[in-house]
């Protein structure tokens, strides 16, 4: 077999920590040993043994000889654990083959440095651009202290998230409702606009499948919410932020905190609206590293237009509904030209839908 099929089987059991490891990145590891694999692992829960060490501590025998496959540069510092390559020096093994080095300021090729120095082959950059994928949230986060965006909606194959009316339950099939939980609880937090949970009155919990429950965050400038409504219920459950400007009434603040729910102050942008760029720099500061954006179409709309968002997750259903209200509105494009480019990952059929996963942005 080659390093490609063994790091390739690192990758899947690194997706096992998906919604589990944040803000840690998701690692895998594989141990073999001539032709045999001797030992894996994967990180499994923040604060929890790294993918390394769980490997290590399922083998029996010397590694004198065997090659270690990790999807992750190795890391050289103490954080919730000792660090991993000091494990691995010690231990021995033959190869340690890396998917990608980590751009976290606290190992950036420290570990692959220190593998090299003890005399191990130290090889780095196979299956490179899908342990990077695998990790982008983590990239972005470690790098700029944002946290990774990403859009998603459901609409109608003319563009449509909504009848004239509003009426939006379901534009997508069971399956594709089921897919949007798996995103959720691979997400740290769900957030939507004031209007989504006026109109829709979401739980936006995990509920179709097993997982954990993301943060919830209402941008609702004014604190026009409901106190009845289904996200601000069972906060022992799931936590909800509700974000506002200074405009936001003492009482509401004080009625929501007495439900258990966060009011999180932000400043306005020009449109007297939560400026979006800052809260996402608050959440960052929180150690919130990935956020799903479920909408609405004014949400999705501001964060394509000043190019915040990453990721963009389209379900399209085989449905046309003639006019309604439109995915997204009005970016001020003029011409093709200055149309917004999107990279298509991932095109492919879910249920009747078609799912289209895209980037926004290179890296």
């Amino acid at each position: 077999m080659t390093d490609a099929y063994y790091m390739k089987l690192a990758l899947r059991l690194a997706r096992r920590g998906e919604g589990w490891v944040s803000p840690n990145p998701l690692v895998g590891a594989v141990i073999v040993k001539g032709d045999m694999i001797i030992g894996q692992g994967h990180h499994r829960c923040y604060g929890g043994p790294h993918a390394e060490i769980e490997a290590i501590s399922r083998i029996k025998e010397p590694l004198v000889g065997a090659t270690v496959y990790v999807t992750l540069e190795p890391c050289s510092h103490f954080g919730k654990t000792p660090p991993c390559v000091t494990a691995l020096i010690e231990c021995r093994p033959e190869r340690v083959v890396i998917g990608t080095t980590d751009p976290n300021p606290l190992v950036a090729g420290r570990g692959i440095a220190a593998l090299q120095r003890a005399g191990i082959a130290t090889i780095v950059g196979v299956e490179e651009e899908a342990c990077r994928e695998i990790n982008a949230a983590f990239f972005k986060f470690i790098t700029t202290g944002l946290p990774y965006i990403t859009l998603k909606f459901a609409q109608t194959l003319d563009g449509r998230i909504a009848s004239r009316t509003g009426h939006s339950q379901w534009v997508s099939s069971p399956p594709s409702r089921t897919f949007a939980h798996r995103l959720r609880h691979s997400h740290d937090a769900v957030l939507v606009g004031v209007g989504t949970v006026l109109q829709d009155d979401p739980d936006l919990t995990v509920r179709h499948v097993r997982g954990r429950n993301p943060l919830r965050i209402i941008v609702d400038s004014h604190l026009r919410l409901p106190l009845t409504a289904k996200a601000l219920q069972d906060q022992d459950k799931a936590r909800t932020i509700v974000v506002a400007t200074r405009q936001a009434t003492p009482e509401k603040i004080r009625q929501l905190a007495e439900r258990g729910v966060e009011t999180l102050l932000v400043e306005e942008d020009g449109a007297q609206h939560v400026d979006l760029d800052k809260l996402f720099r608050e959440l960052g500061k929180r150690q919130i590293a990935s956020v799903l954006v479920e909408g609405g179409a004014a949400i999705v709309t501001s964060l394509l237009k000043t190019g915040t968002a990453d990721r963009l997750v389209a379900i399209v259903a085989p449905k046309i509904i003639g006019k309604g209200i439109e995915a997204v509105g009005d970016l001020g494009k003029k011409s093709m030209d200055e149309a917004i480019p999107v990279s298509f990952q991932r095109v492919y059929r879910l249920g009747g839908d078609v799912v289209i996963d895209a980037r926004l942005r290179n890296g």
